[in-house]
């Protein structure tokens, strides 16, 4: 049975402080609770955040009067006057998300709502720098033209989202040794900074891809859980006490690296090297078939079906494995799966997993319940742009880089 959401929610919820001095803070609690809970009155405003109505409502004017809220339709009750819900402007603030990837990239444009206003792709055999700072030069160029003089001034920054290593993993891709040293010179944040003229932040692919999954699906409903996403390569992020844990290396949900095995002669696989993307769609290719079809309706259709059963037994099983690992180390509330694949493909690969995680010893644990994600394949640029408006307008700015200090 999943989470309850209120209970949740609950959990999630800032409060604010009725003490001078913290005016800043206050507006951006008085917007979390909105953004977590919807459209609410003043009066419901006061209780989550434990605010006076009159601190309350000092703030909503200066909200409203900034465009950051928009006043709903009064609602009218049996007694007293009838209550305005007071929900988030879309158009109060936007943010750019990006996600380089080592086969495609996508460029969205987000306004305060976490709705996807326009978006762009593009697919490449590997990425080359110059190709892509280009790419990002014109379709920032493209966003500001959308918004218009007074749009632009409420754009709030870019949140790239890229593998921590975009030029590695070689052998496993065969990507070319000289991109590779372009990407080993390059600081990605500092030159989309200077060709856009905005600022930039920049996460862990996967762990964007939580981001978004923690904002704006079922991450808001579980405290504390695993999150896995399938694309090119597999990998993670992990949620601990509703905040991102990154870890003093960023380790922390570098899911893809686990060993699949015991070291005896030779490394185990990892991971990644069974249960990702780039596996099925190299069965796809040795098979002659077009590789397009990992990421829509046709893996699940003859001919590709067979070869991708085949490739959902392996995977689901490394994945159980790592569920297992998981539980033994964390505590966790739940796990959840999600991928650049479809969303059939993904039912599939639920519907797999119970009987691969059969196949694992739970006593001593608990084992933790899966749910699919929510977010899809928009995952990892949607919380890549999360990281500007989160940073600008939520109470708590490192709620998406929190990592453990550094034993000394």
């Amino acid at each position: 049975m999943a989470p309850d959401r209120a209970a949740a929610s609950a959990r999630l919820h800032p409060r604010g402080s009725n003490q001078g001095g913290l005016r800043q803070y206050n507006e951006r609690v008085v917007l979390q609770a909105i953004r977590l809970h919807g459209a609410l009155p003043a009066a419901e405003i006061a209780r989550l955040t434990q605010l006076t109505p009159q601190t309350v409502s000092q703030i909503s004017r200066r909200l409203l009067d900034d465009g950051l809220l928009a006043k709903g339709e009064a609602m009218r009750g049996k007694v007293g006057q009838p209550s305005v819900p007071l929900a988030l402007s879309p158009e109060g603030a936007y943010a750019i998300g990006i996600k380089i990837g080592r086969r495609s990239m996508d460029v969205l444009l987000v306004d305060f709502t976490g709705t996807v206003r326009a978006r762009w792709s593009s697919e490449y055999e590997f990425p080359e720098p110059e190709r892509v700072y280009g790419e990002i030069a014109q379709r920032v160029k493209s966003i500001r033209r959308k918004l218009g003089t007074a749009g632009q001034e409420r754009l709030t920054g870019i949140g790239i989202a890229a593998p921590l290593s975009l030029g590695g993993w070689q052998a496993l891709l065969g990507f070319p040794r000289h991109l590779s040293e372009q990407w080993d010179r390059t600081d990605l944040s500092e030159t989309v900074s200077r060709l856009t003229n905005l600022p930039v932040q920049s996460l862990k692919d996967t762990a964007a891809a939580c981001v978004a999954e923690l904002v704006a699906g079922r991450g808001r409903q579980l405290r504390s859980f695993l999150y896995l996403f399938v694309d090119t390569f597999i990998g993670g992020g992990l949620v601990i006490d509703s905040a991102m844990r990154a870890g003093p290396h960023g380790n922390a949900g570098a899911i893809g690296s686990l060993p699949l095995g015991v070291a005896r002669n030779g490394k185990p696989d990892q991971l990644l090297s069974v249960a990702s993307m780039l596996t099925l769609e190299r069965r796809f290719e040795n098979a002659g078939l077009d590789v397009t079809a990992t990421g829509d309706e046709r893996a699940l259709q003859a001919p590709w079906r067979t070869h991708t059963k085949r490739w959902l037994t392996d995977a689901t099983n490394a994945i159980a494995l790592s569920i297992n690992c998981g539980a033994c180390l964390l505590d966790l509330d739940g796990v959840i799966v999600d991928g650049s694949f479809s969303r059939e493909l993904l039912d599939e690969l639920l519907r797999t997993l119970p009987a691969a995680l059969a196949r694992y010893n739970w006593q001593g644990i608990y084992q933790p319940e899966v749910f699919a994600g929510t977010i899809g394949s928009d995952a990892q640029a949607l919380g890549g742009a999360w990281i500007p408006l989160h940073a600008s307008f939520a109470p708590d700015r490192d709620l998406f880089l929190k990592s453990s200090p550094t034993v000394e």
